[in-house]
């Protein structure tokens, strides 16, 4: 297994992408509201990543993905199609992900959105999915392994008595979109690739209100929750560095430290 480390000029550009992938993520918040289709969420976002931020939204015709971001509502764990037909109701979450490519490299980011008032349940689910991958991003420290990020965001999932899918990870991103090491959100801390300054990865937990089992759509993409109970995700593009971290899709909502 080879892991690219990126150089100081890898870096920079990684720093632009990933600030535009943020930037998108803040536009397309006040457009996730009831009445609106996934199709026209993606539609702005496409539009806005060619016309306004002059990139590519990579995640079009990616092996054989028909759509510019990924939408994926309620029980749906990753990678859902946007769809005309599909129509936002007051109580859905949704999960917008978002990779743009600029200058040959990617950034990648995702977060789960509220549409209009949603249950406790639900709310209490985006919340902890959001600290979860916080924690995950605490456990990153030059020196340590791979295996410290997810050993601390399923320690903390299960505590709050909810569940961390297996089969979808983190993974290393840079020139290549999905890109070696494989970030589990699970496991045990100290094992893994050590983490070295320079390295880039997303760590991007999904949670799930139920059980942790999923299963993939006869579209061969979207994936689902088995027990249809509610799914959330964050994602966020982190670079190893000497001292700590730097958070590549860092956006003004976060509340964590953008470096360390």
């Amino acid at each position: 297994m080879t892991i690219d480390i990126k150089t100081a000029e890898d870096i920079e550009k990684m720093r632009i992408v990933g600030h535009l992938a943020a930037k998108q993520l803040e536009m397309i918040e006040s457009h996730v509201r009831p009445g609106i289709s996934t199709e026209e969420l993606n539609q702005i976002c496409h539009d806005y990543t060619v016309n306004i931020q002059d990139a590519i939204p990579a995640p079009l015709n990616y092996r054989g993905f028909p759509k510019s971001i990924c939408t994926s509502v309620n029980h749906v764990v990753c990678h859902g199609i946007p769809n005309s037909k599909k129509i936002l109701k007051d109580g859905d979450i949704i999960n917008i992900d978002v990779t743009l490519k600029k200058n040959g490299f990617h950034g990648d980011t995702s977060k789960t959105f509220s549409v209009g008032k949603v249950t406790k349940l639900a709310d209490r689910l985006i919340n902890v999915c959001k600290e979860c991958l916080y924690i995950g991003i605490e456990s990153v420290n030059p020196g340590g392994n791979v295996g410290d990020i997810g050993a601390a965001i399923q320690k903390y999932a299960e505590k709050n008595r909810f569940s961390v899918v297996r089969e979808y990870c983190g993974h290393g991103i840079g020139r290549v979109f999905h890109d070696e090491p494989q970030i589990l959100h699970y496991g045990t801390k100290g094992t893994g690739p050590e983490l070295l300054p320079g390295m880039v990865f997303t760590i991007e937990p999904m949670i799930n209100a139920g059980k942790a089992a999923v299963k993939l759509l006869p579209d061969n993409w979207t994936v689902v929750t088995k027990d249809h109970k509610l799914t959330a995700q964050w994602e966020h593009t982190i670079l190893v560095t000497e001292t700590g971290y730097e958070i590549l899709t860092w956006r003004k909502d976060d509340t964590i430290d953008r470096v360390t």
